[in-house]
């Protein structure tokens, strides 16, 4: 299995993450680590020849926007020519839902990262494959070359620029999971002072609403009254029922379980402590770095960008400028 709390920051709380895949039935039949079945390889591409884009896989909720991504020539003639001939190899790692999942076909990488992945390629003018790899396994892959650039809801740090480049694609931090319409009224961690919250006893959830429980206490407010549950699905059942008035998770896998409710619930972004996540690749390769770059400015300006996040429910993450290590 992987070791989820190495990709995300210190406030994250892939543990809780991690259940939501039960949701999936299709990712019982999978392992974690090993190549896509149904990326094996970028097809293959002569340098100069007009490009035609790879359509998307049905079950990508951005399918429509990315098929209609035109390349740009001059990007494409500012990649290595090794990228130009034979495509772009990129790795992620599923199990995150929305950001990394197997379609119903038990190989097919879905998601936010794979939609983005594919409209950065269709932009550049070159095939790609996506490898399902162990999260662990990614960085030291574009290190040897195995893969050209990582898209796995990997956060952009200082300890991680030692190794690779970042392009920041998105901006992450947590999120309530609320009943439809919020009626607690939900918002920055204030909101939480005299209000019941399901967390994943011992999970990272539990430390942030501890967290948000003392700064109420600080402030003279009434705390949280928290309540501990085995398992995140147990925990956002308690939201449903009116038990408690939210359930704390990333901010992405709040969108999911929200677009996966039927209508019964939504997410809320909690403010403060967002992160950048971005591609990484290695620092060396400079002009894939650029390339990246400009197209994902590009997408970001023709609104592509925006549309892919708002298909898979995350309009909360966008950035409206790419840039590279944090801008640092």
């Amino acid at each position: 299995m992987k070791t989820f709390m190495s990709r995300v920051p210190a406030k994250g709380l892939r543990t809780g993450a991690l259940a939501s895949t039960a949701l999936l039935a299709v990712l019982a039949m999978t392992g974690c680590g090993g190549q896509s079945l149904a990326d094996a390889g970028p097809a293959a591409h002569s340098a100069g020849a007009t490009f035609t884009a790879v359509p998307a896989p049905s079950e990508d909720l951005a399918k429509s926007v990315i098929d209609g991504i035109k390349a740009d020539p001059k990007l494409t003639a500012g990649l290595p020519a090794a990228i130009q001939s034979a495509g772009v190899k990129m790795t992620t790692s599923e199990g995150y839902p929305p950001m990394e999942m197997f379609a119903t076909d038990g190989k097919t990488l879905i998601g936010v990262d794979p939609s983005i992945g594919r409209a950065i390629a269709n932009k550049l003018g070159v095939p790609l494959s996506i490898n399902n790899e162990d999260f662990n396994s990614q960085i030291p892959g574009i290190t040897t070359g195995r893969y050209d650039w990582i898209m796995s809801s990997m956060t952009d740090n200082a300890e991680r620029r030692k190794t690779v480049t970042f392009v920041d694609y998105v901006r992450s931090g947590n999120g309530w999971v609320v009943k439809a319409g919020n009626p607690a009224g939900m918002g920055d961690p204030s909101t939480a002072c005299g209000k019941s919250v399901a967390v994943v006893d011992n999970g990272s959830s539990l430390s942030l609403a501890e967290s948000f429980d003392a700064a109420c206490k600080a402030a003279g407010s009434k705390g949280v009254n928290i309540l501990k549950f085995a398992g995140d699905q147990e925990a956002i059942l308690q939201v449903r029922n009116g038990r408690a008035d939210a359930g704390i998770n990333d901010y992405p896998v709040a969108a999911y379980r929200a677009q996966t409710s039927g209508g019964a619930l939504d997410a809320v972004a909690i403010e403060g402590g967002e992160s950048p996540w971005g591609i990484a690749m290695k620092p060396e390769n400079k002009e894939l770095v650029d390339a990246v770059h400009k197209a994902l400015q590009a997408l970001i300006d023709d609104g592509s960008y925006a549309k892919i996040l708002d298909a898979w429910n995350v309009s909360k993450m966008t950035v409206g400028t790419a840039t590279v290590n944090d801008g640092k």
